[in-house]
């Protein structure tokens, strides 16, 4: 007789452990009952398959309630000492603080001069990009450096201890072989665990997060952080600044250089070529000019001669203006006028008219002697004049040439002057950029402000309130005690399965 029939309404058992016997049963059975060969031959021999593991791993409720009713007093005594361990580490565990503060990063700094020597980001992308890279230097090592070194907090217990402790990086050669860590490095670490950012998706506004073991520990580690961090982004502006400068300052001096040369080759090139300058006009070009100007000056000279000498010999003394001749011719007239008033009284021969017939004819002599010197002097006037013109003339012509020859001279003099004009205005665009360069290190643009200070919290932020940690405590114990019943109730069915299945067999 087999188990399996044993079984009310020979049904099949439910329990994983009743399958887990059953199938050993029939294992039992068909081993010990060597009379039944020929009826075991026929029958298909029982095999263990997915399916009958599967009815090990059912679930009965009614086990599961014994063995937790049969483990009750470990769950209760598992959840007890939950609640009191939770309970000790609420009040004896040491209390951390956290303390917020709001921090306005603009991506676009502050605009001294029209052209600094960082564009502000136009575009949200850029901006973006701009405020996350500030916002990582928040919490860089950088700042956090200048915090431990500015608070002095290498002498500060909670961050660094000086009494050697065991840890796990000192088992697994987590420091250079018997090499310390620098207590900067330790204080360091210690403090990067102790602070966190959150940035907010639709503003430019992050938030600073510093724990401590006192709330004023934390409210001075989150002010120093800011200024730190304003510090860092401040000293990041001034090294590009310097840098920038000292690149320039360095390229300076080549462009001096060549200025100097460009300059030297301009004025060799005038020496050699013989060209001077006045004024930024060549020498040679100011003579021309003042030479046609004396020319045109002697021509209206020769004109004016000219006219003077032709009315001269054809009007006779009527067109001369000379005072003399004016006079004589006046004399004359006057004498004129009284011989015919004579010579109405007196005759041809009388004494009186002989008389001042011989000073009428005096007069007209004088006269005529007076015209031919005018005469002359206006044509001496015009010879000098034609032979100025005349000098001036081939003294123009003479230099004509040579400003020709200097004109042609001055087609790669203007090319040498270009090249020292540009190198000139180059030098001079990074002399005063390297001024202003070295002028902005001292500026500080970046535009960062805190919008809200930290202040006191309400309450420590680790370990929660200790009624919390009681009930935490208390529920894993409770958790554990459960699993503890089920792992034992099963492993007793498991432990007593050979026994049935041993029972059995003998049975048989």
């Amino acid at each position: 007789m087999s188990i399996v029939s044993d079984l009310p309404n020979g049904t099949a058992p439910t329990s994983g452990a009743r399958a887990f016997a059953r199938l050993s049963a029939d294992h039992t059975v068909q081993r010990i009952t060597p009379a039944k060969a020929e009826i075991a031959a026929a029958d298909p021999v029982a095999t263990v398959t997915l399916d009958k593991i599967g009815d090990f791993l059912e679930l009965d409720f009614r086990r599961l309630f014994t063995w937790l009713r049969n483990g009750l007093v470990a769950i209760i005594a598992l959840a007890v000492t939950g609640v009191l361990v939770g309970g000790a580490y609420g009040v004896l565990s040491k209390p951390r603080y956290t303390v917020g503060t709001d921090i306005l990063i603009d991506p676009a700094n502050l605009q001294i001069v029209a052209d600094d020597l960082y564009a502000a980001p136009g575009q949200v992308d850029s901006q973006l990009l701009s405020a996350g890279s500030k916002l990582r230097v928040l919490t860089s090592r950088n700042v956090l450096a200048r915090v431990v070194s500015d608070l002095g907090l290498v002498n500060d217990p909670e961050f660094y201890d000086p009494k050697p402790s065991f840890s796990l990086s000192d088992l697994f050669g987590g420091s250079a072989a018997g090499t310390p860590t620098p207590p900067e490095l330790v204080a360091l670490g210690a403090l990067a665990q102790r602070v966190a950012t959150t940035a907010d998706e639709k503003s430019f506004v992050a938030t600073l997060q510093v724990s401590s073991e006192s709330t004023d520990k934390a409210i001075l580690l989150s002010e120093g952080i800011v200024r730190a961090f304003q510090a860092e982004l401040a000293d990041a502006e001034a090294d590009g600044a310097s840098r920038a400068a000292a690149a320039i300052d360095d390229r300076l001096a080549e462009l001096k250089a060549g200025v100097q040369a460009a300059e030297e080759k301009v004025e060799a090139y005038k020496r050699s070529n013989n060209l001077s300058a006045s004024g930024g006009q060549l020498v040679s070009d100011q003579t021309m000019t003042q030479l046609n100007a004396q020319v045109v000056e002697a021509q209206s000279r020769v004109i004016a001669a000219q006219a003077a000498y032709d009315t001269l010999v054809s009007a006779g003394p009527d067109a001369s203006a000379s005072p003399s001749l004016v006079a004589l011719r006046d004399k004359a007239s006057a004498l004129q006028q009284e011989l015919g008033a004579q010579s109405m009284v007196y005759g041809p021969r009388h004494p009186t008219i002989v008389a001042l017939q011989a000073q009428v004819d005096a007069a007209n002599g004088q006269m005529q002697a007076e015209l031919d010197r005018v005469i002359n002097g206006a044509r001496a006037t015009l010879d000098e004049a034609k032979a100025s013109l005349a000098a001036l003339q081939s003294n123009a012509a003479d230099l004509q040439g040579e400003v020709f020859t200097d004109n042609d001279s001055q087609v790669a003099l203007r090319e040498l002057e270009r090249d020292a004009t540009s190198k000139t205005a180059i030098y001079e665009s990074f002399l005063s950029r390297a001024q202003q360069i070295t002028e902005r290190e001292q500026i500080d643009t970046t535009n960062v402000r805190v919008i809200s200070t930290a202040v006191p919290p309400p309450a420590r932020s680790w370990p929660p309130r200790t009624v919390i940690v009681m009930a935490m405590g208390g529920f894993a114990g409770l958790a554990l005690g459960v699993v503890l019943a089920l792992g034992l109730g099963i492993a007793g069915d498991m432990r007593r399965a050979p026994a049935r299945k041993n029972g059995a067999g003998v049975a048989a």
